[in-house]
């Protein structure tokens, strides 16, 4: 019972990480520190992010990568960890698949959710999946909060709310890169709970430029559960090869 409990916290803390992008082809752009970002209104920065999402899905055909995962619970009834160290694959327009590589820690943390989590971006990357989680006008609310310097020259700030109170949406700000329009970070939490037995969850996801292509760097999610414990899943993607 315990350990069912402790399963149901941690699968609820990682449903939303397989519906963020996962990936953005982009025209080459040499990023620079002076880049001075240009004044644009909301609906201009959203259309044109739009617009270079489906460029970069049709210009991305292929890529492997090694991801490393890192699992921690604190807290009701043990604490516990796993790791798990897998190799990517990614083939236009939906085809993903993993090879394990190692694993180590709890069984039960790696069967119940990180195998779990491995499942459920194979199946967020069908297309009806993908245009129904995208991050696009039909899907949130944007606001224009201002802009920022970034590593690649400066970016839009915009704050995003959900329209439909779903468990694969979510609210909280990105960064838009002002050169590119490819999301450069997303800090944010589920629109909707995706458990009970979960408090809150804040994610901090972090793209980096490969080659031509804005890809996942890292994404750090921490979740306190109403039992007082905290759950903190690390991934770090490395060693992009594109085909």
């Amino acid at each position: 019972m315990k350990s069912t409990i402790q399963a149901k916290i941690l699968i609820g803390m990682i449903l939303l990480l397989a519906a963020l992008p996962s990936m953005a082809a982009d025209v080459p752009t040499a990023p620079t520190a002076s880049t001075v970002v240009p004044t644009l209104k909301v609906d201009e920065i959203v259309q044109r992010l739009e617009t270079a999402n489906r460029q970069r899905a049709a210009a991305l055909r292929a890529y492997e990568s090694r991801r490393s995962y890192q699992l921690k619970y604190q807290g009701f009834p043990s604490n516990r960890e796993a790791t798990l160290d897998v190799l990517a694959h990614y083939k236009a327009p939906e085809s993903k698949s993993f090879d394990v590589l190692s694993e180590s820690g709890s069984k039960m943390l790696q069967q119940r959710v990180l195998n779990k989590l491995l499942e459920g971006e194979r199946e967020a990357a069908k297309p009806e999946m993908q245009r129904h989680n995208a991050l696009s006008s039909e899907n949130y609310i944007f606001t224009l909060l201002g802009t920022r310097p970034s590593p690649y020259g400066g970016c839009y700030r915009l704050q995003v709310e959900p329209r439909r109170d779903e468990k694969f949406l979510y609210r909280g700000e990105i960064c838009v890169n002002a050169a590119d329009f490819a999301v450069e970070s997303i800090d944010a939490e589920p629109a909707r709970n995706p458990s009970f037995w979960i408090k809150k969850t804040r994610i901090e996801h972090r793209y980096r430029k490969v080659e031509q292509f804005w890809l996942p760097a890292s994404n750090q999610t921490t979740t306190n559960v109403r039992l007082g414990g905290t759950a903190t899943l690390r991934i770090d993607y490395a060693s992009y090869e594109l085909r």
